[in-house]
């Protein structure tokens, strides 16, 4: 998976050196995030969000590709016996790379992988009479990768609106004593701005 995504990235980039008229964005969203896998029954998704810039590089009228550097909120909450419960919080840099097909004027459809970079992880808990926070970012892998999948509508003016699934490919824990496999899950909601639009969607 690695080497898919050093070859995907490779080749994204030689077609931005030599492709015109590539534009550029920004986007911001809701995040539906959980994990799922072995022993995960008492996890569950949690509202959060995730920011960032994309390219677009056309490659012809109806296809182009997307790369994109999103921070991204994930992971889950959790409830267990006794009233103990909280929320893994874990912050990533994801490096999505998009093939995007128009299906319709201004319907987008994209699918492609991901590598994700952790930047932090806490375990934030609360319990009858204790709370707290304890930073977990030795027991969670450091890279995660993953396929995306998602549609969007892009308006002639720039704006931009989108819906996509992450699906975690890589099995991110390292806690110690546990030998099953966890992986992210995430679902997006997001509105961006593609600038250098005009009155024509001819390179979405």
């Amino acid at each position: 998976m690695k080497n898919l995504f050093l070859a995907v990235l490779a080749l994204t980039f030689t077609f931005a050196a030599t492709a015109q008229d590539v534009k550029f964005g920004v986007k911001a969203g809701l995040n539906l995030p959980t994990i799922t896998g072995d022993e995960t029954e008492n996890l569950s998704t949690f509202a959060t969000y995730h920011v960032g810039a994309f390219a677009n590089i056309p490659i012809s009228d109806n296809f182009s590709v997307q790369p994109g550097c999103l921070f991204s909120c994930q992971g889950a909450e959790y409830t267990e016996s006794e009233g103990y419960d909280g929320m893994f919080e874990l912050a990533y840099i994801n490096v999505p790379v998009m093939a995007q097909v128009a299906v319709a004027d201004g319907l987008n459809l994209a699918a492609g992988p991901q590598v994700g970079f952790l930047i932090s992880a806490n375990d934030v808990y609360e319990s009858p009479g204790d709370s707290g926070e304890e930073d977990i970012s030795d027991e969670i892998q450091g890279i995660d990768f993953g396929v995306n999948v998602g549609a969007n509508y892009q308006f002639a003016n720039g704006l931009n609106i989108g819906a996509s699934y992450n699906l975690g490919l890589s099995n991110i824990s390292n806690f110690e004593g546990f030998d099953g496999t966890i992986n992210n899950s995430v679902l997006q909601f997001s509105v961006g701005w593609l600038f250098g639009m005009t009155s024509s969607n001819d390179d979405d």
